[in-house]
């Protein structure tokens, strides 16, 4: 029995502390994308070694980013969104 894509709601998850929903913008190539974050800012976001070759991001996707710290305009992805999860997303409001 498998779901068709029309089911129920799905809990996602959703940003901790830090972290702020953003859309890639860019590929830069060397694990590196230019992402739009949620709270206006254009930041330089790094794949870390657990999401390479085993979660393929591309342009216009949905990604949670952790911005770092010492340095604002980077920051790590954290989570990659399904297609259905980000329009899931925007209809709730969460994203635009």
């Amino acid at each position: 029995m498998s779901d068709d894509g029309d089911g129920g709601r799905k809990n996602l998850r959703m940003p901790e502390d830090d972290e702020v929903f953003a859309t890639v913008t860019n590929m830069l190539g060397a694990n590196r994308v230019k992402v739009r974050c949620a709270d206006g800012t254009e930041r330089t976001a790094r794949i870390p070694g657990k999401m390479q070759k085993r979660i393929w991001i591309r342009e216009d996707d949905v990604v949670l980013v952790e911005p770092w710290d010492w340095q604002d305009e980077k920051a790590d992805i954290t989570w990659r969104y399904e297609k259905s999860e980000a329009d899931q997303l925007r209809e709730e409001g969460h994203i635009q």
